[in-house]
């Protein structure tokens, strides 16, 4: 089965899941990329601190706006990627017909992304390090599947 419609979800929508977004839009040109919230900062940007930290490496994410995980969106993913175990379990009893395609965005090294919301810089990029491996090794298992 191809993957066309990635979702990645965290709680706020404005740190660890545009980050994501961003990072797995610029590897993979050929699929609709969208996050979203599980108590989403609806239509907020994303953090300062997260944009520049992608605009370092090349990615732009200054147009973003947070929004509200909602059944459309779990509808339409073919993939839906969130932070940590809970925010799987939330997504999964919220949604019960997405279970089959929920997963952590780090599953494959078996780590949670810790919450960079209103921390210090260093947090951010401890949590981009995670997110960058997650993505990458989403983005490789997506490439070779829908090829």
């Amino acid at each position: 089965m191809a993957i066309r419609n990635v979702l990645v979800v965290c709680i706020g929508n404005i740190c660890r899941s545009p980050m994501a977004q961003g990072l797995m839009s610029a590897a993979l040109p050929g699929v609709q990329v969208a996050s979203a919230g599980l108590q989403a900062l609806v239509g907020q940007p994303a953090d300062p601190t997260a944009c520049e930290l992608l605009r370092a490496r090349g990615i732009r994410i200054d147009q973003h706006r947070a929004q509200q995980l909602d059944r459309d969106l779990c509808q339409r993913a073919d993939l839906i990627l969130v932070m940590d175990r809970e925010q799987r379990r939330a997504v999964q009893d919220r949604y019960l017909f997405a279970a089959g395609k929920v997963f952590r965005l780090c599953e494959f090294s078996d780590a949670d992304v810790p919450d960079p919301y209103r921390e210090e810089r260093s947090v951010f990029e401890r949590s981009l390090a995670l997110i960058e491996g997650g993505a990458s090794q989403w983005a490789q298992r997506i490439s070779r599947v829908s090829s």
